[in-house]
């Protein structure tokens, strides 16, 4: 008993000196992580934001700097009369994520909304706009704003506001932590 009691202050000063040093490596690897974790970004868009077509697209599709996920992809087509215009389910291609349009739009101002997960788990989200413009002879279409977004249901909790997931850092400290209390009191006895 006397002998753990004489090492016992050796033993708590080395786990204070581990989770010192821990929380230093943890910290440190958080600061760096920003830097490296960029995320999807939208690099163009078919047809192009604000833009006036004389015909209506059959397709609408958005580019990504990067390759997305299918699962969980979302994208909608909403028309001057605040109608959904999207036909069937969105397409991914790589970094191309894709939906049809329904024939027989009306002119107007029509607004593409989209949410989809990048290949690294970041959820992107946006929306563009493209007027389609009345056929020749016809009346214009009055002057709309356009749609607003549908709302995005929000991020997995497990992430922190960049998107960084934060379960791999803590499950790392208490690992090194853990490693650390053992070593301590293996090299004590």
């Amino acid at each position: 008993m006397r002998t753990l009691q004489r090492e016992l202050p050796a033993v708590v000063t080395r786990l204070v000196a581990v989770a010192v040093l821990t929380v230093g490596l943890v910290t440190g690897a958080l600061a760096t992580a920003g830097v490296a974790a960029a995320h999807a970004a939208r690099i163009a868009e078919d047809p192009a934001e604000n833009s006036q077509l004389t015909e209506a697209p059959t397709r609408v599709s958005a580019t990504f700097n990067e390759p997305m996920q299918a699962e969980f992809a979302a994208m909608t087509v909403i028309g001057p009369d605040g109608v959904g215009w999207s036909d069937g389910d969105p397409a991914v291609d790589g970094p191309v994520i894709s939906v049809g349009v329904r024939p027989g739009a009306p002119a107007g101002d029509y607004t593409v909304n989209y949410r989809a997960t990048s290949a690294d788990g970041h959820v992107v989200s946006g929306s563009w706009s493209y007027r389609l413009l009345p056929a020749a002879g016809a009346a214009p279409p009055p002057a709309t704003s356009p749609a607003p977004a549908p709302a995005a249901p929000p991020p997995a909790s497990d992430t922190d506001a960049d998107g960084l997931p934060i379960w791999p850092f803590v499950a790392g400290v208490t690992v090194l932590v853990a490693a650390g209390a053992l070593w301590a009191v293996r090299r004590n006895s």
